[in-house]
């Protein structure tokens, strides 16, 4: 596996043996933070978008996260897409340099903090680059060998930038799990895997004790969990992977409010409590965090319950 360290500390843990330790700091939703900086995601790319025109805003959202006491920051590579690009008439090469520049994005704003900072390349799913919703139903009517084919070019890219580890993150159902899984395998780097769900099933309706299973006994996959989902579905879900793999879980749910697809706008009320990750600690999480409209005052006021602090 690799020897990662953040630049400007001495060489430290690989995050599987800090979650191996206690508890580890995620980020927040990156797009939250674009926003909040005035930045336009209405484009299909969304915040990949930035990594091609403007990049020192992606460095400067991971930056807030750093500064509100996240160790790890998830890179903004989740709709960064070799298909996408080539919509925006980015060819093959420079699509790459961009997916795998996200890594460096990242690595930069973290080689600030004086402290441990691991960076996590987004694996987002399929559904994620036809920016239709489709993460939130999965089952797409492809077969596992075209889920791969999809997977493997952009799973490359990150690797070769050489990523703290690889989050396989906002995953809808079984079928695409295991084709990530599978190509993952080809490379030497460290994975999450992380599923949507919505009560006790994932979003393509399919049992979560099945879907975290497939992770079981794969010492590659250091942590299994959820994210991108309601806080409150997140608390069956880290007690069931917990108990299907044996794994450290790893949980960065919603505000609350809910992605309406069609109208493109959150509707409903937030209600991220970072209190209650007490709870999550004590069902097995020890990669704690927010995904979309959770920004750096949640995490500062996380971080700050884990007794962390920022630079």
């Amino acid at each position: 596996m690799h020897s990662l360290r953040t630049p400007g500390v001495p060489p430290g843990r690989l995050l599987g043996d800090a979650l191996a330790e206690g508890t580890v700091v995620l980020d927040g939703g990156l797009s939250n933070q674009l926003r909040a900086q005035g930045c336009d995601l209405s484009d299909a790319l969304w915040s990949a978008r930035l990594l091609a025109d403007a990049p020192e805003q992606i460095e400067a959202a991971h930056a807030a996260y750093v500064r509100a006491g996240a160790q790890v920051l998830i890179t903004a590579s989740y709709q960064a897409t070799f298909e996408g690009f080539g919509r925006r008439g980015i060819g093959r090469d420079r699509a790459a340099e961009l997916i795998a520049g996200s890594v460096g994005s990242a690595r930069r704003a973290g080689a600030v903090a004086g402290r441990e900072v691991w960076v996590a390349a987004s694996v987002g799913p399929y559904g994620a680059m036809l920016a239709d919703g489709s993460e939130y139903r999965g089952r797409y009517g492809l077969t596992g060998r075209e889920l791969e084919r999809f997977h493997r070019p952009r799973v490359e890219a990150l690797a070769s930038a050489d990523p703290d580890v690889l989050a396989l993150e906002t995953v809808p159902d079984i079928d695409e799990a295991e084709a990530l899984l599978r190509v993952v395998a080809e490379f030497r780097v460290p994975v999450w895997l992380s599923y949507t769900v919505a009560g006790d099933r994932t979003r393509a309706g399919q049992p979560l004790e099945e879907a975290f299973a497939v992770a079981a006994g794969i010492d590659q996959v250091v942590a299994v969990g959820v994210n991108c989902c309601d806080p409150a579905d997140a608390d069956r879900a880290v007690e069931v992977a917990a108990a299907a793999t044996g794994k450290p879980v790893v949980v960065y749910p919603n505000s609350g409010e809910e992605w309406d697809a069609a109208g493109r706008r959150w509707t409903g009320e937030g209600a991220f409590d970072p209190g209650r990750v007490r709870d999550w600690q004590r069902a097995g999480a020890r990669l704690v965090g927010g995904c979309c409209r959770v920004g750096p005052s949640e995490i500062a006021e996380l971080a700050s319950l884990q007794g962390r602090t920022g630079p």
